[in-house]
């Protein structure tokens, strides 16, 4: 009985971009939630501070309030 193995390159590259693709795909997608939030906090530093409490908030707190989903606040 003979056994014949052998590495398929071809699998090899396949997994290797795949691999590629979704880093690029994940580095992607977080420069533009970066991008997003920093509009957010941007728009946020623009209002007057009257505006900012009747929206609840104060300066020190625009970034907390942007990433809150991030600092679990």
């Amino acid at each position: 009985m003979a056994y014949i193995t052998g590495n398929n390159r071809n699998d090899d590259l396949q997994s290797w971009a795949r691999g590629l693709r979704a880093r690029i795909a994940s580095g992607f997608s977080a420069y533009i939630e970066r991008r997003a939030r920093t509009g957010q906090m941007r728009a946020l530093y623009r209002l007057s501070d009257a505006e900012l409490a009747e929206r609840g908030l104060t300066r020190d707190q625009i970034p907390l309030h942007v990433f809150r989903d991030r600092f679990g606040y």
